[in-house]
């Protein structure tokens, strides 16, 4: 941050859906991260350079009473929000305009937290931009800064009690994976699947799912975000699972691809471990100083040669490509991987070379609609400081043979 410049922070509202209904409260992930407070009504203001050493660091939380917590359940008090957050400085909510206005006579600049995530699309004004807003109108001789660059930076390197927090997500999505494969049969309905995981996250102390789940059974697979899940799965398909835990805000993101009959027709099996080496070949590559751009034109390449192996492509398709949309875009059309973390698809640095401690997904793909079939495979690798990156979802089946033996065993 510059000098003489403050950094708000705000939890997300509690959306309505119609009536007294309303969606269950997600907190925003910048302030969890800053502060590990999960609860609304909630501001994190950073001040380095204040006057005053109480002031460099304020949390403001909503007042609690003996009513709301009959109705509402425990909120957090002063003295809980410091155990909570180490922040020493907590006011009440109701005090925010007043302190928030004595620092700001000291600050030259306030840090914005606006959302410049890639793939963000709100239509939904949010707390934070009407935070925004407000403070243009009523601070109009400040400067203005972003505070979203710093946290792509941050947020994208893990910290080491991150990664286990990741770990328990990615190994409860194992337990939902391992429950399935004993479950699937024909005539089972995607949606009963999408049950069994869900059962057996809550069951592990996750709240659910950490992301729409995918259950997509034979050419439902080829819709990359297919998410009714309300077909059968019949004798012969294949079903895409792309599903993920979430566990203490951290996300997991897993994909595989299993055969209702519980064996893979030869060709299944052919373009199956096809994915699979893509996978592996690139993961090998998620090393620090690799650059995001650069390291998906090499695994197109990866790919454009198992497409030719598997007589999707030939040499003329490749020779007469478009640069700008590869031949092998017609079976693989997605990116290979992104930052994992808080968010599914996280906060990082993609414009600098990757760093240890990111966390990537890689999720190659095969979609063939004209054989009602499509194949992802998808795990969660952290970046070393050398060596091979670690494979936080390697204890979760994914060869071809281990999951045939698991879904006959019984």
């Amino acid at each position: 941050m510059k000098p003489g410049a403050i950094a708000a922070f705000n939890s997300n509202d509690i959306y309505p859906i119609s009536a007294d209904s309303t969606m269950p409260f997600q907190q925003h992930r910048d302030i969890f991260y800053l502060s590990g407070v999960d609860q609304e009504e909630s501001i994190l203001l950073l001040f380095p350079s204040s006057i005053k050493e109480k002031h460099r660091e304020v949390l403001f939380v909503r007042e609690t009473n003996e009513h709301i917590a009959i109705w509402e359940g425990e909120k957090l008090t002063k003295e809980k929000a410091t155990e909570v957050s180490g922040i020493a400085t907590v006011y009440w909510l109701n005090e925010f305009n007043k302190v928030f206005f004595d620092l700001m006579t000291e600050a030259d600049t306030i840090y914005f937290n606006t959302n410049e995530h890639y793939r963000q699309s709100s239509e939904t004004q949010t707390r934070e931009a009407r935070f925004i807003e407000k403070c243009k109108k009523d601070f109009p001789a400040h400067q203005y800064a972003k505070s979203n660059p710093i946290l792509q930076e941050i947020r994208g390197v893990k910290e080491p009690e991150e990664i286990e927090q990741l770990q328990k997500a990615c190994n409860i999505t194992e337990k939902g994976f391992r429950r399935v494969l004993s479950f699937l049969k024909s005539g089972v309905m995607e949606y009963e699947v999408e049950a069994e995981y869900l059962h057996e996250f809550i069951r592990n102390r996750s709240r659910g799912f950490a992301y729409t789940p995918i259950i997509a059974s034979g050419n439902n697979a080829n819709v990359l975000h297919y998410i009714e899940n309300n077909q059968p799965c019949k004798d012969g398909d294949l079903v895409l699972m792309d599903v993920g835990a979430e566990y203490a805000n951290y996300a997991s993101d897993m994909t595989r691809t299993i055969p209702v009959s519980g064996r893979f027709t030869d060709r299944q099996r052919n373009v199956y471990q096809a994915v699979l080496r893509v996978k592996n070949k690139a993961t090998q590559l998620l090393v620090p100083g690799t650059d995001w751009e650069e390291y998906h034109i090499e695994v197109g390449k990866i790919m454009t040669g198992e497409l030719l192996g598997l007589g999707l492509l030939d040499k003329a398709d490749v020779k007469n490509e478009d640069p700008n949309w590869p031949a092998y875009k017609k079976y693989f059309m997605h990116g290979t991987s992104h930052h994992m973390g808080l968010d599914t698809h996280d906060y990082g640095a993609l414009k600098t070379p990757m760093k240890a401690n990111m966390v990537f997904t890689v999720e190659p793909g095969i979609y063939i609609p004209n054989e009602k079939m499509g194949i992802r495979l998808e795990d969660d690798v952290v970046i070393q400081e050398s060596g091979s990156p670690l494979n936080l979802m390697k204890n979760i089946p994914i060869e071809a043979e281990e999951i045939e033996q698991l879904m006959n065993s019984n």
